[in-house]
C-alpha cells in the first residue's frame, strides 16, 4: 500500500478536499487511490455493485479546487432512486435490470457542481425495503466487522464502503431507518435530516414525507459539509425548510450551550433491548451530564406496533403506485418472477387498498408524527438506541417471505427509527460504542429543523468519545 493509499483510506472527505485545495494531491490521484481501495476490499464485502471509474477519471480534470468543502473527493451514490445521467438505475430490482438514468436528479446536479467525483453505486435491497442489504439481483453486502452479520440496510453498501475506507463519504437514504441502521451496524455516522431540508426533485414526495436523502460518513464534519452541499428546498416543494444563514460546517465548531436531554432506553413496543446497548445509552447520558447538560429519563408514549402497521400499510400503496409508473418506463407490467416475494406482497396489498383507506392512513401517519414530536418537545435533544439488538445474522430479514406481516414483524429491532420518519425530526446515529463485539450506534433526535444544534452536539461527542481509531478488521 502506497503512502497515498494510506492517506486516502484514513482521511475524511473534508480533509481530502483541503489537501486538493492546497495542491498537495490532485483529484485524479484521489480517484486512482479510491479505485485501488475498492478493488482490494470490495470483492469480499460486495458494497459496490456498479463501478463508474471511467466517468470519475474523466471528471477529475475539471474539478475546481475549493469550489465546495468536498471538491475533488470521490463518492458513491446509492443504487436506489438517485438519478445520475448515464449511470445504472435499477433500484436493485430484476424488473429494472438494464435501466439507465436519462437525467440528473437535483441532488446529483448539486453534487456535480460541488466537484464530487462519482466512483460507483452502492448496493441496496430491492426498492430499499429492508434493514439489511441482500438483494437477489446483486447478492448480499456483509458486515466488515463480521461477514456472518448484516451490514444493515437499506444503505448497507454505502455504510460498508465508508467504514472500510473504500470511499470517504457516500449517499444514503432513509424511509424507516435506512441511513441510521447501517451506520449503527458498521460504525459510521448517519444523519436523517429534517423533512423538507433536502429536495427530492424531480419527484415531489416519497411516502407522504417519510423518505429522506443524505449520506454516511466517518466524521461529523463530513456529514455537515455534505448537508451544506445538497441542502435546500426548491420553490413549490411540498415540505420546505430554509437553509440557515451560516454553513453547518461552521456551526459545529461551537459546542452547544446547556441542553435538556431526554434519555430513552425502554422499547416503545415492549420488546427487550440488549443489555450492552442499554449500558451504552447510560454511558452516553453520563457523559452528557458531565458536559453540563440536564439529563432526564423518558419513555416514549406512542403505540409503536399500531404506528408501524399504519405506516407500512400506507407505504404499500405508495410502492404499488411507483411500480405503475415504472411499468411505463420498462414497457410491460411487473410480474411476480421479476421481484422478490416481499415486494410482490407489498404491491398486491397496495393495489387492493381503497383510496379512502389510504387517505385515512396518511392522516393517521401525520397524527402519529405530530404526537411523537409533541411528546419530545420538552427536550432539546432526545437519545435512544438505534437498534435494540446487535447486527443480526445475514438472512435474518428474509425478503423471500411472502407473508408481509411476518416480514414486517422482524423490524421490531428498529422500533426507534420510523417514529422520526413520521414526525420529520432530524435524527443522527453516532458510532459511540460496541455491543456483543460489534458496532452499536446511539440515536440523537432534535426538534424539527434543528440540525445545527444536533450536529454541534454530535461534534462535541466526537471529541469526548472519539471513534476514529475504531476500524473494522477488513479495513486493515
Amino acid at each position: 500500500m502506497t503512502d497515498l493509499d494510506k492517506l486516502y483510506r484514513s482521511t475524511d472527505a473534508v480533509g481530502l478536499a483541503q489537501l486538493v485545495q492546497a495542491g498537495q494531491v490532485s483529484p485524479a490521484e484521489l480517484v486512482e487511490a479510491g479505485i485501488r481501495a475498492v478493488e482490494a476490499m470490495n470483492p469480499a464485502l460486495n458494497a459496490i455493485v456498479h463501478k463508474l471509474y471511467v466517468d470519475a477519471r474523466n471528471a477529475a480534470g475539471s474539478v475546481a479546487p475549493g469550489a465546495s468543502p468536498l471538491a475533488g473527493v470521490p463518492f458513491l451514490l446509492k443504487e436506489l432512486a438517485s438519478s445520475w445521467k448515464g449511470a445504472p438505475l435499477t433500484n436493485s430490482s430484476r424488473f429494472l435490470q438494464g435501466q439507465v438514468a436519462q437525467e440528473d436528479s437535483v441532488i446529483s446536479a448539486r453534487l456535480r457542481a460541488a466537484g464530487l467525483l462519482l466512483l460507483g453505486k452502492s448496493n441496496a435491497p430491492e426498492n430499499g425495503w429492508s434493514i439489511t442489504t441482500e438483494p437477489v439481483l446483486y447478492g448480499p453486502t456483509v458486515n466488515p466487522w463480521d461477514p456472518a452479520r448484516t451490514a444493515g440496510g437499506s444503505s448497507g453498501g454505502t455504510a460498508v464502503a465508508v467504514a472500510t475506507g473504500m470511499i470517504p463519504i457516500a449517499e444514503a437514504s432513509d424511509g424507516a431507518g435506512s441511513i441510521r441502521v447501517p451506520a449503527s451496524c458498521c460504525g459510521v455516522v448517519g444523519l436523517k435530516p429534517s423533512r423538507g431540508r433536502v429536495t427530492l426533485a424531480p419527484f415531489a414526495d416519497y411516502w407522504a414525507g417519510g423518505a429522506y436523502f443524505l449520506c454516511n460518513s466517518r466524521t461529523v464534519r463530513d456529514t455537515a459539509a455534505y448537508l451544506d452541499v445538497i441542502g435546500g428546498a426548491m420553490a413549490g416543494d411540498p415540505y420546505a425548510i430554509a437553509m440557515p444563514g451560516q454553513p453547518y460546517l461552521d456551526t459545529i465548531a461551537r459546542p452547544p450551550s446547556a441542553l435538556t436531554v431526554g434519555v430513552v432506553t425502554a422499547s416503545p413496543d415492549g420488546n427487550p433491548v440488549h443489555p450492552e446497548i442499554v449500558a451504552l445509552i447510560e454511558q452516553v447520558a453520563a457523559v452528557l451530564g458531565a458536559m453540563g447538560h440536564t439529563v432526564i429519563e423518558h419513555e416514549m408514549g406512542h403505540d409503536a406496533a399500531a404506528a408501524w402497521k399504519t405506516y407500512t400499510d400506507m407505504t404499500c400503496v405508495e410502492t404499488a403506485a411507483m411500480f405503475a409508473f415504472l411499468e411505463t418506463v420498462v414497457g410491460h407490467p411487473v410480474t411476480p418472477e421479476e421481484v422478490e416475494p416481499v415486494t410482490w406482497a407489498i404491491i398486491e396489498r397496495g393495489r387492493n387498498t381503497s383510496a379512502i383507506d389510504h387517505a385515512g392512513r396518511i392522516e393517521a401517519v401525520r397524527q402519529i408524527g405530530r404526537g411523537v414530536a409533541q411528546d419530545l418537545d420538552r427536550f432539546d435533544i432526545t437519545i435512544t438506541p438505534v437498534l435494540t439488538q446487535p447486527p443480526r445474522p445475514v438472512g435474518y430479514y428474509d425478503m423471500s417471505l411472502s407473508d408481509l406481516d411476518t416480514y414486517n414483524a422482524l423490524w421490531s429491532d428498529s422500533v426507534f427509527m420510523s417514529p422520526f420518519n413520521m414526525s420529520g425530526q432530524p435524527a443522527i446515529s453516532l458510532p459511540l460504542g460496541m455491543a456483543a463485539g460489534l458496532p452499536a450506534g446511539v440515536q440523537f433526535v432534535a426538534r424539527m429543523g434543528d440540525e445545527a444544534r444536533l450536529l454541534a452536539l454530535s461534534a462535541a461527542l466526537e471529541q469526548a468519545m472519539p471513534w476514529s481509531d475504531r476500524r473494522p478488521p477488513s479495513a486493515t
